[in-house]
């Protein structure tokens, strides 16, 4: 599989069938921005750190058919984007409780100073631990889970927005509604912090060698 081909698969993977999984909120004609599509392969580690513009402007080039479209700072699949990955964005009450997986190496700013966008449009914040588990685990194989007590944050004025069954998103959430979790894949869930804050958190791909697939 050639570096390119690998590309086209892990954004067709985005776009098209799972976008929550990489925090990416398509609009309701499947866009999305390119710098949130280039931060979340770049979170996939090894040489996808240096993906860009051009990478993704290659693949679209050199396809066979015509499965994606730049326009601006725009970019989309042009069929088949699962209407139930998109998010609506619609002010609501939260649940109780929402999770936000990510790599144990950030959840030290994540107690210290509280969830936050990080380049994103929103916090994304998941329904139960295992959809937590499989959004941090694109990032890191040693995700940890967030628990955030959702419904004192919305008491306290925190804004919430539905997004879909999966998927709830905030502007941010300050530290003293966080817990830090285990991951049930390496044990039951425990507190492991206190709360206290956090971010929500060479040139290109080398030919021929796809890693991180």
């Amino acid at each position: 599989m050639t570096w390119l081909t690998s590309l086209s698969r892990v954004v067709s993977h985005a776009l098209r069938h799972e976008p929550w999984r990489y925090e990416l909120e398509l609009d309701d004609e499947g866009w999305v921005p390119v710098v949130s599509l280039l931060s979340a392969l770049r979170e996939r580690g090894g040489a996808w750190t240096v993906v860009d513009r051009s990478d993704l402007e290659e693949m679209i080039r050199v396809s066979s058919k015509t499965r994606y479209e730049i326009q601006g700072d725009r970019i989309r699949a042009l069929y088949g984007h699962s209407v139930s990955g998109r998010l609506s964005r619609g002010p609501a009450q939260p649940p109780p409780e929402l999770f936000h997986g990510t790599p144990p190496e950030v959840s030290a700013a994540i107690v210290r100073e509280g969830l936050r966008p990080m380049g994103r449009q929103h916090v994304h914040l998941s329904t139960d631990v295992e959809t937590a588990v499989q959004v941090g685990r694109r990032k890191s194989s040693a995700s940890v889970v967030v628990r955030v007590r959702a419904a004192e944050a919305f008491a306290d004025g925190v804004a919430f927005y539905r997004g879909n069954g999966m998927v709830w998103l905030a502007d941010e959430v300050p530290p003293r509604f966080l817990e830090i979790v285990q991951t049930p894949g390496h044990g039951p869930p425990r507190i492991t912090g206190t709360p206290g804050s956090a971010s929500s958190h060479g040139r290109r791909l080398r030919r021929g060698r796809p890693a991180g697939c």
